[in-house]
């Protein structure tokens, strides 16, 4: 499968233009880019869209959205989008610096209800199993850094509220499923990927570091 990394700028023309105010607009504009390949049957069967994003922030001149796709986005009313595909060889090395933003939840077991992580260190615990256990990786947790905390409230379709933690973790990973990996960065990591989690970002290291 072909992957493309693409960036999605927009001025302060476009992000007013395009109403962007909270994450479901910005699933909202980052959406309206790609064609819709899902039936409604899919979607309701949970389907993935072939489509992660996440918000990078910015200054007050451009924010920047970054996205991982299985097809080409096009171009939009607004903003800029700069597209090129993955190296064949990308997912292919065995260690990688990463970043990713998750959501990070438990099921109840007496509820059966999702319930958030809280606390970092709690939250590292939860990276590092799912990793080893999940998403064909594994974390040095003395280089895991938990570099941001923070719960989006905001109104989804129909207006039913919604209420999203989320994480930016960062460090080094090692593969130890290749397969699993390459479809942990395809297809994303957790719960929220609609709303802007779950992409995993990384970068081949060609050697281990030695520190």
């Amino acid at each position: 499968m072909t992957l493309y990394a693409s960036v999605l700028r927009l001025d302060r023309a476009a992000v007013k233009a395009l109403r962007v105010t909270d994450l479901y607009s910005l699933h909202r504009v980052v959406y309206g880019l790609f064609e819709d390949v899902r039936s409604e049957a899919q979607k309701q069967a949970s389907v993935p869209s072939g489509i992660q994003w996440v918000d990078k922030g910015g200054d007050h001149l451009c924010r920047q959205i970054l996205l991982l796709s299985d097809r080409l986005p096009q171009t939009g009313e607004y903003g800029e989008v700069e597209s090129r595909s993955l190296p064949d060889d990308f997912l292919s090395h065995r260690h990688y610096r990463f970043t990713v933003t998750v959501s990070p939840t438990r099921r109840d077991n007496q509820s059966r209800q999702l319930k958030p992580v809280k606390g970092r260190e709690a939250i590292a615990d939860w990276f590092i199993e799912r990793a080893a256990t999940n998403w064909g990786f594994c974390i040095d947790p003395a280089r895991l850094q938990i570099d941001d905390v923070r719960v989006a409230q905001f109104k989804g379709k129909a207006e039913r509220a919604i209420t999203l933690q989320q994480a930016t973790l960062s460090g080094y990973l090692t593969v130890t499923d290749p397969e699993r990996f390459a479809l942990s960065v395809a297809s994303g990591l957790g719960r929220g990927r609609t709303f802007g989690c779950g992409l995993l970002q990384v970068v081949p290291l060609i050697e281990q570091p030695l520190f």
